[in-house]
């Protein structure tokens, strides 16, 4: 089960929360075997000065169009899924809602099993 959150400057068009979201779990179906249904999302939208980033940092060119996207999951891929999660989501969001490559910062967070909890206050992959 992956928590996705996603963090952009706001002014963006309306679709765009709805396409980021989309097109990210579409990448982790693809990439992560993520079972039809297993989608929880978070979208944060900032001022421009509550979203401060480097523009170039490990020379890219990002712009205003940033998106910072936050997977958390459990500890069971490898490298090689990581790699084609990430260039999947940067290939869907080029697509729809049309972002630059540049402008799609990912960072996966792993955890185990245990940590997560769906409701009622159990641990459900643990239980």
């Amino acid at each position: 089960m992956p928590l996705i959150r996603i963090s952009l400057r706001r002014g963006r068009p309306a679709s765009h929360p709805a396409a980021i979201v989309d097109g990210v779990y579409r990448a982790l179906r693809a990439t992560f075997e993520v079972p039809e249904n297993d989608l929880f999302a978070v979208v944060h939208q900032h001022e421009a000065d509550e979203f401060v980033f480097d523009a170039n940092f490990f020379g890219f060119q990002r712009s205003a169009g940033l998106v910072i996207i936050q997977i958390t999951v459990t500890n069971t891929r490898g490298v090689t899924q990581k790699k084609a999660l990430f260039a999947a989501i940067a290939a869907n969001l080029a697509g729809e809602p049309g972002l630059k490559p540049d402008d799609v910062f990912i960072n996966l967070v792993e955890v185990k099993r245990e940590d997560w909890s769906f409701g009622g206050g159990v641990a459900q992959y643990v239980a």
